[in-house]
């Protein structure tokens, strides 16, 4: 027989929020401390012993904003996880699977073969060519694919769960179409950013995506109550007074949009949306209102530390990212899959 949980009090939500802001904390400082050449923390405490102009300057201009865009990447990914899991009430669902990904990364492919790939055809506010294109993709799939799932007013989640595989087939084989046309360079690119890497760009591209996540995270944090009523079902969330069309709508289209600012900077960096929000769940319960904030903070130590080990375990050269996060998340689906017991169960 299992015991109900205590409910969720503030103490302990602050609690929570404290514990995972530590181990981010922690986390970026490994992260600012470790890499190829040098540039670590020594060159602020301990000024003199090494070339303290170079190596600032690679902590500031080069470390420092790679962290921070890793900790928005990897909360961004954990949220929508965690919010899409709550909506199809399944732990084995994932931000990927919903078909956006596939749309942002065919406007990454396009960018890349039209020559707005690198930094130097750099657009407003920070934002390169690819990651422009990338988030145009994403939106587009994103409106298709509602547009395709919502009859008669409303969005039937098996048809959202069937598009989403269909436009993930679909841009897969668009996106071997294209690899097909590029040139070897541009093939590099292309098959290093649909792996999953976390860019060394400037704080201007952290800012725009600092605003719009926390921003995202935010407004899903002030639906947690619905999301709750939500793993009871749809019958017995309406019974609360839930209009659960509205937050199903809501949910698709800002977890997609969490989802798409990922991949346009970030590529393809799966199972984190998987991973993070289930073990979160496990240790700290399904209330939403310590779930959603938990896994921004846990996602973001996630994939930091998973950058971190992506840039140093193969010096002076460099995993992809998501190469890490695959070696994880792949194992851990797979004993998800086997240990549920049934297909529709939600714990």
């Amino acid at each position: 027989m299992r015991t109900a949980r205590k409910p969720l009090t503030a103490a302990g939500l602050l609690w929570g929020v404290a514990i995972l802001s530590a181990v981010l904390a922690g986390s970026i400082l490994a992260g600012l401390s470790a890499g190829g050449g040098e540039g670590g923390l020594k060159s602020l405490l301990f000024p003199g012993e090494i070339d303290d102009h170079n190596a600032r300057r690679i902590l500031l201009e080069v470390r420092l904003p790679r962290v921070l865009l890793a900790a928005l990447i990897g909360g961004a990914l954990t949220v929508a996880g965690a919010v899409f899991q709550a909506l199809l009430r399944n732990p084995l669902a994932d931000p990927f699977v919903l078909g956006v990904s596939g749309g942002a990364s065919i406007g990454s492919v396009l960018a890349v073969l039209a020559g707005l790939g690198g930094t130097g055809a750099g657009m407003a506010f920070g934002l390169d060519g690819r990651m422009v294109f990338a988030f145009m993709g994403a939106l587009g799939a994103l409106i298709l694919i509602e547009k395709i799932a919502t009859v008669d007013g409303s969005m039937s989640v098996y048809t959202l769960l069937l598009t989403g595989a269909i436009f993930n087939a679909f841009s897969g084989a668009m996106i071997y179409f294209l690899q097909s046309i590029a040139s070897l360079v541009q093939l590099h690119d292309i098959v290093f950013s649909l792996m999953g890497h976390v860019p060394s760009t400037g704080y201007g591209t952290v800012g725009v995506l600092a605003i719009g996540i926390v921003g995202t995270v935010l407004f899903l944090f002030f639906h947690a109550r619905d999301y709750n009523a939500m793993t009871l079902g749809e019958e017995g969330a309406t019974q609360l007074g839930v209009d659960v069309e509205k937050i199903k709508r809501r949910t698709f289209v800002l977890g997609s949009l969490l989802t798409g600012l990922a991949v346009s900077v970030a590529g393809l960096v799966g199972f984190i949306g998987l991973v993070v929000p289930h073990m979160l769940r496990l240790i700290l319960g399904p209330d939403h209102r310590m779930l959603i904030p938990c896994s921004f903070l846990g996602g973001a130590s996630f994939l930091v530390l998973a950058d971190l080990l992506a840039r140093t375990i193969i010096l002076p050269g460099e995993l992809p990212v998501g190469v890490i996060t695959a070696l994880v998340g792949g194992p851990f689906f797979l004993y998800l899959l086997r240990t549920r017991r049934t297909g529709h169960e939600f714990r």
